[in-house]
């Protein structure tokens, strides 16, 4: 059953009616078959971008499609609807535009951002490493100044999409301390530029997540965006947004474990009456409504926020705790309500609550979300 959503503009409503149309039509039919099969979704991300859905919150003057976050937020939710990993991809792209959207030269953006927001590329966000995950400020990753550029050389982790994006955001360390680390736009040719054996995750599998090796690997001096030693507040400033686009994601990966649940519950019998009409259960039921209304109440607060130019940072801490640990809850509970038959693979809901679980780790864990929260509080 289709959100009842509240939405800003007539525009909005039709992109959102675009959006379910080619969501059923190319996500929804190869979904379980590539995430099973851990095949690329090559042909998903060619209609996506076809319909301009990868570069929707950026302006039109370099190719986006100008809407509103808010707006932008429940088109990611209604792919991971559909498909969770592709809609975690279509995220990272937006993530990884971001630094040379609000950091870049004019002269960079205009460039590489309509090429970026065409819809032929997809982009990936290269931050973490294997022994800074969580503690950024602990990279390694080298960026060396030589002649009319910089050499890299080190290694980056958990790279959604590695191996498969057209560019790399990367953050590398041009000094010491905190303020030693700067951003680079990093094509996928660059030479002296490899990538490891996809990871073999629990989900969200059709999409390779990887490690990426830099040895001696050239970038002239143009690709450096921003200043150097900006690094950090760029990488922070885009995961505020990042986590929006992850909340999003969860509530609709919760949205469709809560929608199964509740069509099977009205199929299936016991003691002579649908399950849905034992108490018991259908309080389970509601409490999972409950909670992805919750979620996206959240996650939208924080995008009308971000999109009235206030300031959100607690606010996306809170939707992406909120919403991700609602994508747990609901997605768990689903295959409670599924029974013996939620735990094979004959329904999809365990493939939910399988992917349910890294949203409440990437993009930052939810104990670090906590403590955003609470500094924010203490201030």
């Amino acid at each position: 059953m289709p959100v009842d959503r509240l939405l800003p503009t007539e525009e909005a409503r039709d992109l959102i009616e675009l959006t379910r149309e080619i969501a059923d039509k190319v996500l929804e039919p190869h979904a379980a078959e590539f995430e099973k099969r851990e095949q690329y979704p090559e042909e998903a991300f060619r209609a996506l971008g076809a319909a301009g859905l990868l570069s929707l919150p950026y302006p039109e003057e370099f190719g986006g499609g100008a809407q509103p976050y808010e707006v932008y937020l429940q088109v990611l939710e209604e792919l991971a609807a559909r498909w969770a990993a592709v809609a975690v991809a279509v995220s990272v792209h937006s993530l990884s535009c971001h630094p040379l959207f609000v950091f870049g030269t004019p002269e960079q953006q205009r460039r590489w951002l309509p090429e970026m927001l065409s819809g032929n590329l997809i982009g990936a966000y290269s931050l973490s490493e294997a022994h800074a995950g969580s503690d950024a400020a602990a990279l390694r990753c080298k960026a060396t100044a030589v002649e009319g550029g910089y050499r890299i050389d080190g290694s980056k982790s958990w790279i959604t999409n590695g191996g498969r994006a057209d560019y790399y955001t990367l953050f590398a360390r041009t000094g010491d301390g905190s303020r030693g680390v700067s951003c680079f736009l990093v094509p996928a040719g660059t030479e002296g530029l490899g990538f490891g054996k996809p990871e073999e995750k629990m989900g969200l599998r059709a999409v390779p997540t990887t490690t990426a090796a830099y040895d001696g690997a050239f970038l002239p001096a143009e690709r450096l965006i921003g200043a150097e030693g900006q690094g950090l507040s760029i990488a922070f400033s885009a995961l505020d947004s990042g986590r929006l686009g992850i909340a999003a994601v969860a509530t609709g990966l919760a949205q469709r474990a809560l929608d199964d649940a509740v069509a099977y519950a009205k199929e299936r019998e016991a003691f002579g009456r649908r399950i849905i009409d034992h108490q018991g259960l259908g309080f389970v039921l509601a409490d999972m409504a409950a909670a992805v209304d919750s979620a996206r109440a959240t996650y939208l607060d924080a995008a009308r926020r971000r999109d009235a130019g206030l300031p959100y940072s607690r606010q996306a801490s809170v939707a992406k705790l909120v919403a991700t640990d609602a994508a747990m809850k609901v997605t768990t509970d689903a295959v409670q309500v599924f029974g013996g038959y939620g735990y094979t693979q004959d329904f999809p809901v365990e493939r939910y609550m399988r992917e349910a679980k890294i949203t409440q780790i990437f993009e930052g864990t939810n104990q670090i979300q906590r403590l955003v929260i609470a500094r924010d509080l203490a201030r």
